[in-house]
């Protein structure tokens, strides 16, 4: 029988979604499940961005430029500078998702054994796109006792080898909701130029700020105009997650050319997908005052409510729409699959991702959950209460 690669075969699976086939066999024995497991906002997507899929005058479904419409990069370049970001069109290439300018962003500045540099815990996927792309991930690791708190920048140093090319950061985090102020990502600014590295900023959740504070791009730094490179998609943003449409950005005139190379191997990003997203830009500022309002509201909830469990440590997160949960268990993918296989409260459950397969070091985030906020009030009040009660009979 022919083999399997050794990539392949290390390649993790997702935290978020390798419980699904116990979630399905739930559904068959007439649980309602709770999912608390996987960002996918039930909020309304844009009418405008639905609209201009139904109602487009297209005869052929042909290929876009590879690097995306210059329509829409010309307008997703005005949205950023309506956010304090100077870049033009030419600075940007548009992906089929945030997922693949991670994938190209790493393509582009790092080849097979080099270092990326990651605070954990940070999204599950980046563990996926770096053994696809032959690179290293280097954890610095952030603390639930400092509410996950950029680590001290002597942290970053001591792991800093002629192997290094990047620190990647998620702002605001996921999974752990934190948001980065402008003095840490000034501080990052500093590490990165002192030692010629990229500083690879993820910012899908830019918009999903709370308690009266802002969102500090990395491109906002005008020393980054060389080293700075943004990753950015419309699935949060505008609960498009279906579309696919994301992009890569930099000032840096070599990484888009190269980037470039990249974006014409896979041919273009999907047309329709486009088409939505370009017209989501028209999206009214009042539909994410009330979206963040709205999400506000969860985190308040489900934090005060998780905080009256006995035993249970929660980081309280300061943007997008997610935190890490620390449970008394000693296994938390034991826990998880327990809750959809064997336990019920009145015939409902709930489904959570496992925090270890948000971190890169072994051992760590084992008795930790993530849980995202993007169930209704009412829903999520449910969930805990169905949390507390699984808790007190697993310990049992």
């Amino acid at each position: 029988m022919p083999s399997i690669s050794t990539k392949g075969k290390n390649m993790p699976e997702s935290p978020i979604r390798k419980l699904v086939p116990f979630a399905e066999k739930a559904y068959k024995a007439n649980k309602k499940v709770y999912h608390l497991n996987i960002g996918q906002p039930d909020i309304k997507s844009p009418q405008a961005a639905m609209d201009a899929v139904a109602n487009h005058n297209l005869e052929t479904l042909a290929y876009s430029r590879s690097e995306g419409s210059e329509e829409y990069r010309e307008k997703i370049a005005a949205y950023y500078n309506r956010n304090h970001i100077p870049v033009s069109a030419n600075d940007i290439i548009v992906t089929t998702g945030g997922s693949e300018a991670l994938l190209f962003a790493m393509g582009t500045i790092a080849d097979q054994g080099d270092e990326i540099i990651i605070p954990e815990p940070f999204y599950a996927n980046y563990n996926g796109f770096a053994m696809a792309s032959g690179v290293n991930i280097v954890p610095v690791i952030s603390k639930i006792e400092d509410n996950f708190a950029l680590p001290p920048i002597e942290e970053f140093e001591k792991l800093i080898t002629p192997k290094t090319k990047a620190i990647i950061i998620c702002n605001p985090g996921n999974p752990t909701g934190y948001l980065y102020s402008k003095d840490e990502i000034q501080k990052l600014a500093s590490i990165v130029k002192k030692h010629d590295l990229y500083l690879v900023s993820d910012e899908v959740y830019r918009e999903f700020t709370y308690d009266g504070l802002e969102h500090y791009s990395i491109l906002q730094e005008e020393s980054l105009a060389d080293n700075g490179i943004i990753i950015d998609s419309v699935s949060k943003r505008y609960s498009m997650c279906g579309a696919r449409i994301g992009c890569l950005v930099s000032r840096n005139k070599d990484v888009i050319a190269t980037a470039l190379k990249f974006a014409q191997a896979r041919l273009s990003p999907p047309t329709f997908a486009q088409i939505a997203s370009e017209a989501a830009l028209e999206t009214p500022k009042n539909y994410f005052d009330e979206v963040i309002v709205e999400y506000k509201e969860r985190r308040d909830t489900l934090i005060n409510n998780l905080k009256e469990i006995p035993g249970v440590k929660v980081g309280v997160p300061k943007g997008a729409f997610y935190c890490i949960v620390e449970l008394p268990v000693k296994n938390s993918d034991a826990f998880a699959q327990w809750l959809l296989e064997e336990f019920d409260l009145d015939g409902e459950t709930i489904m959570v991702a496992p925090a270890a397969g948000f971190y890169s070091s072994k051992g760590m985030g084992l008795n930790q959950i993530r849980i995202a906020y993007v169930l209704n009030k009412e829903s999520l009040i449910k969930a805990v209460e169905i949390l507390k009660v699984a808790l007190q009979e697993y310990s049992n």
